[in-house]
């Protein structure tokens, strides 16, 4: 799980959120978190330059210098320093980026919202790779024998169908699994066993159009790719703070 949970940029003399990064948490208390950090941004002018929000679950760091300030929600494991260092790096990005003058003459949220604080995935590793080659390899045997299938089952009967979609709903899940690997996804856990459900379910069914070395080969690469799925977390971004 990543340490920072969200970052914004604010306007120190009125609380107007400048910037922020994308909201992938939404437990209830995250949700209160939230609205203590708003409250918070409104009361800033009033606060020194750098200071701390301690919760049960989620602490709230704040970095601001001149008129632009930078917060952060964070897990109670997050060292402030690293969170500290972070929000400093954020800021100086920020104001290298827009000058006063049109931080000054900003006046609808998020005016800035293409800066963008966002957290990066993890990079790539040679597994993972491999997991998206072989499933994409298994995504494309699942289209061209549903589809095959099809074309000449279209005077036949009703079970017909179902072996259609024991194809074609493995080779969905199969490009699905792909793009949890690659991008972020809230509810990631609940999705990646849904897809291997699907994966294996309809492998199950086609058991007789296809050996069981086959139905193995494919279930093996959705249970590599779901591994690699869950393993692959938000990366913090990374500044020279030696911490």
């Amino acid at each position: 799980m990543s340490m920072i949970l969200f970052a914004c940029v604010v306007r120190v003399r009125d609380g107007l959120p400048l910037s922020a990064s994308t909201d992938f948490y939404h437990t209830q208390d995250f949700l209160e978190c939230r609205r203590r950090l708003k409250t918070l941004a409104l009361r800033l002018a009033q606060y020194p330059g750098r200071g701390s929000a301690q919760g049960c679950d989620f602490n709230i760091h704040f970095s601001s210098s001149g008129d632009v300030a930078c917060m952060a929600i964070c897990s109670r494991r997050c060292p402030a320093a690293m969170a500290f260092c972070f929000l400093e790096t954020v800021w100086w990005e920020f104001t290298a980026s827009y000058d006063t003058t049109c931080i000054g003459l900003a006046s609808r949220p998020y005016a800035f919202l293409e800066f963008a604080p966002n957290f990066r995935m993890e990079p790539v590793t040679a597994l993972g790779i491999l997991s998206l080659i072989l499933n994409i390899m298994c995504a494309a045997l699942n289209l061209i024998r549903g589809i095959h299938l099809a074309e000449h089952s279209l005077q036949v009967a009703h079970e017909e169908i179902g072996n259609i979609l024991a194809f074609l709903i493995p080779f969905v899940a199969c490009i699905f699994q792909c793009y949890l690997y690659l991008f972020y996804s809230p509810a990631r856990t609940t999705k990646v066993v849904l897809m291997l459900l699907f994966i294996c379910l309809g492998n199950v069914y086609l058991h007789g159009l296809r050996n069981l070395w086959q139905i193995l080969f494919h279930v093996g690469v959705a249970f590599l790719s779901s591994h690699q799925i869950l393993t692959r977390q938000l990366q913090e971004k990374q500044s020279d703070c030696g911490v």
